[in-house]
């Protein structure tokens, strides 16, 4: 699964996600992409289970490209602790996700295998999403 090697510090605030994604809001890379339609915290573990899902119905052709990154710990408390005593231990790593960025791109497979299998990958994410096609791309 996808972490950071080392961070400067343990936790982080939380933040706020008002507005659009000011970057990786086109396609680049591959032909196809799989573009997010509203804001969210995407997990590691969300984003390796989409990964599977677009790899497996690819049957690992093509290639993938996953554009985004789980760079920020979340903390949880454990169960029944009380109000209060600070901060809780990091418990995982979240992808910070505006509407308009691209999560993952696939190129090298017909226009109908990249589309079911971007679609496959977004019922595994907790964002509502689109698949959008590369300006110079044409279909052959």
């Amino acid at each position: 699964m996808l972490l950071p090697k080392r961070v400067k510090w343990r936790k982080q605030q939380k933040g706020r996600m008002k507005g659009n994604a000011g970057r990786g809001h086109t396609v680049d890379f591959g032909s196809y992409g799989l573009k997010s339609l509203d804001s969210h915290w995407i997990t590691n573990r969300q984003i390796e289970s989409a990964r599977v899902a677009l790899t497996r119905y690819m049957k690992r052709e093509g290639k993938v490209w996953i554009r985004i990154f789980p760079d920020k710990p979340y903390t949880r408390k454990p169960l029944e602790v009380r109000m209060g005593k600070g901060k809780g231990a990091p418990e995982g790593w979240v992808a910070v996700v505006k509407p308009g960025r691209i999560l993952f791109e696939v190129d090298g497979v017909p226009a109908d295998v990249a589309r079911e299998a971007l679609r496959l990958a977004a019922q595994k994410l907790p964002v509502r999403t689109k698949t959008v096609t590369r300006i110079d791309h044409v279909e052959k």
